[in-house]
């Protein structure tokens, strides 16, 4: 299933591939792997907090690229300076929302904190549309 995810970034060298996460897991995996070298390449200790904080920013901007933006179309992360910066693109020009707590009824609402969370979270968030449409959506973690 996640050979049909396969994308040819034009930063790359031709033929050269990466894969999209298929689920939010794989976008943990990917900035888990990302903060680990950059605290290997500069030989500074991980901050497991910080980590915590980028993995659940990743999980939540892949989680809503899949339940409302239909599916992951690009995913980045770097590890820039103080911080990792994780991008989300997803095919949907709809902006993310925070939800009432409750419905208008009164009932609490399943669901709808990821967005809060990114935000609380991350240090900047920034939404742009793409030029074929759609939008990504890019969040810096502090590091420390």
């Amino acid at each position: 299933m996640c050979d049909e995810h396969m994308i040819e970034s034009v930063f790359e060298p031709p033929g050269v591939h990466r894969a999209r996460p298929c689920k939010p897991a794989e976008a943990r995996r990917a900035v888990e792997r990302a903060v680990a070298e950059r605290c290997r390449a500069t030989h500074t200790p991980c901050d497991t907090d910080a980590l915590s904080d980028a993995l659940l920013v990743a999980s939540e901007l892949t989680t809503n690229a899949i339940l409302h933006g239909g599916g992951v179309t690009d995913f980045q992360v770097d590890v820039d300076g103080p911080g990792v910066r994780v991008s989300v693109s997803d095919g949907s020009d709809a902006l993310p929302v925070t939800m009432p707590r409750t419905d208008p009824h009164g009932r609490l609402r399943h669901g709808g904190h990821g967005w809060p969370i990114v935000c609380r979270l991350a240090r900047d968030v920034r939404v742009s549309d793409l030029p074929a449409g759609g939008k990504c959506i890019t969040a810096v973690v502090p590091l420390s």
